[in-house]
């Protein structure tokens, strides 16, 4: 097989689910894992490194999402700290388990104290990996939400709103060849009253393209960042969808039916192969939030109403994965 086709079966082999963990009652980490197995998810994001789910995941093949906890960030300036963090929480593991990108913070926001700390940590974190000789395997990258982009429509026009805080991360990411982690939520563009978005076009059932091309508004807000990207001159980055789902209730437009719908097109879209206008061809890379609805959750009601599974490990819709 030519060495495109196994780069397009490896695209296109699976889509990606994060394991929130913000509630009680959830099944045994082994358990969970056994359940993206079964349901073909081939494709983990994790929030903080937990060994018993590490231990879980060691043969399984699944690639692994794992982000450095917001709780660690500060302690990541160190070297030493981000040695140790990597020593403790990749290398006993690197042999057993697929790690392809760690999450120095995830949505944190240039206004957030723990802003300043992103680029030094992404450094230390990115030496230790490449001191244990990991680099060509695992990427280091953060997780942006949508907050840090402005004039988002028409998707061309998308810009960072904070360059000086972007520009130096994504010099990074270019320079290591890192993908960019977005997470990306048509849900919360719909229920903004200011952006007066249909349904239809958010839960990508719009019959034909609107007035500037797009059939849908999760790749107008994809090409809006990738737009963003080559304005400050990282055309070549790569955008890996870390995060997009739709509550199942607890808000406007949250109901079951639409989250299924939500999932399922997504699904078949982001493995589509068809891309986006601004990137055709070729699957994205997506992990849907989450494996579970999160009965902890401070915030909104809807916040805790996104999971693909009850606890008791029933799947909420009847969508495939694969």
């Amino acid at each position: 097989m030519s060495s495109s086709l196994v780069k397009h079966y490896a695209d296109a082999e699976s889509i990606g689910v994060c394991y929130g963990v913000i509630a009680d009652s959830l099944p045994s980490k082994q358990e969970v894992v056994d359940l993206y197995k079964s349901n073909g998810i081939g494709k983990m994001r994790i929030y903080f490194p937990e060994a018993e789910t590490l231990e879980a995941l060691r043969g399984s093949g699944i690639e692994l999402i794992m982000d450095v906890a917001k709780e660690s960030l500060q302690s990541m300036t160190d070297p030493n700290a981000a040695t140790d963090w990597v020593s403790k929480n990749v290398l006993p593991y690197a042999q057993d388990v697929n790690f392809k990108y760690i999450s120095v913070g995830n949505e944190i926001r240039p206004n957030y104290n723990e802003a300043q700390y992103i680029l030094p940590a992404m450094t230390n974190i990115q030496n230790a990996i490449s001191a244990a000789n990991l680099q060509g395997q695992i990427k280091v990258s953060t997780a942006i939400d949508s907050s840090l982009l402005s004039n988002t429509y028409p998707p061309d026009n998308g810009v960072f709103n904070s360059e000086s805080y972007v520009k130096p991360i994504i010099e990074f990411l270019k320079s290591n060849g890192a993908p960019l982690l977005a997470n990306v939520y048509p849900y919360f563009a719909y229920i903004n009253p200011n952006n007066h978005i249909t349904l239809e076009y958010a839960l990508f059932t719009q019959q034909g393209p609107n007035s500037v091309g797009y059939q849908n508004l999760f790749d107008a807000m994809l090409d809006s960042t990738y737009a963003a990207l080559e304005k400050v001159g990282a055309p070549d980055v790569k955008i890996v969808v870390s995060e997009s789902g739709w509550p199942s209730e607890g808000g406007d437009g949250a109901s079951a039916q639409n989250a299924a719908t939500y999932y399922a097109n997504l699904i078949k879209h982001a493995k589509g192969g068809s891309g986006t206008i601004k990137r055709p061809g070729g699957s994205i890379e997506t992990y849907l939030f989450a494996m579970f609805d999160e009965n902890k959750k401070e915030g909104e009601e809807s916040e805790r109403h996104f999971g693909l599974f009850t606890p008791d490990k029933s799947p909420k819709y009847q969508i495939s994965f694969n």
